[in-house]
C-alpha cells in the first residue's frame, strides 16, 4: 500500500488557466495539462529564481518530490511550445498558503488563504493595534522594510 500523496503548498492560483499557439482553432490543437502544483515549481524555480531547496521548502514538499514536479513540468512546457499544443492549468493535489500579516508593533501570524482573501484582519491579535499589513508579495509591503521583511530580520513573532 503507498503513501497518500501529501498536498503540495502553492502561493496561489495562476491569473491564466489556457494557453495555445496563435493562429490555430483550439478545436484542432492537441491538449496538455499541467497541474497547478507543477506551475508553482515553474515559478519558484524559473521565475523567482529559487534552488531547489528553498523551493521545495515553500512548497512543504521534499526536495526529490520538487525535482519530479519541476521535470514534469518543464517536459509538459516544452512538449506543448515544439509540438503546437494548447496549455491547460488545472487540477493537482495542492492547498493554497496561508497569509502572512504583520502589524507595526512587529507582530507577525498566519491567516488561512480563504479567511485573509474574504475578511483580512483589521487588528493585530496580539496587541490589538489597528495598523495591520499584508507581508504577501503581491500585497503591500511591511513597513519595516519591504516585502517579507520579518521573516528575513526575525521582527517580534509571537
Amino acid at each position: 500500500m503507498s503513501r497518500p500523496i501529501k498536498c503540495r503548498r502553492v502561493d496561489s492560483f495562476p491569473g491564466v488557466k489556457y494557453f495555445k499557439p496563435a493562429g490555430i482553432p483550439l478545436r484542432v490543437l492537441e491538449e496538455i495539462c499541467l497541474t497547478v502544483e507543477e506551475v508553482e515549481a515553474i515559478r519558484l524555480k524559473d521565475v523567482e529564481g529559487l534552488d531547489q531547496e528553498q523551493s521545495a521548502v515553500r512548497m512543504n514538499i521534499s526536495r526529490p518530490t520538487f525535482q519530479r514536479i519541476l521535470t514534469s513540468a518543464r517536459h509538459k512546457i516544452a512538449d506543448a511550445i515544439l509540438n503546437g499544443k494548447a496549455v491547460r492549468i488545472e487540477g493537482g493535489n495542492y492547498e493554497i498558503a496561508p497569509r502572512r500579516f504583520c502589524c507595526n508593533q512587529g507582530h507577525v501570524w498566519d491567516v488561512p488563504y480563504e479567511i485573509a482573501v474574504n475578511d483580512p484582519p483589521e487588528k493585530c491579535p496580539m496587541c490589538n493595534v489597528n495598523s495591520v499589513v499584508s507581508l504577501h508579495p503581491s500585497e503591500r509591503a511591511c513597513r519595516h522594510g519591504g516585502e517579507r521583511c520579518c521573516e528575513r530580520k526575525g521582527h517580534k513573532e509571537e
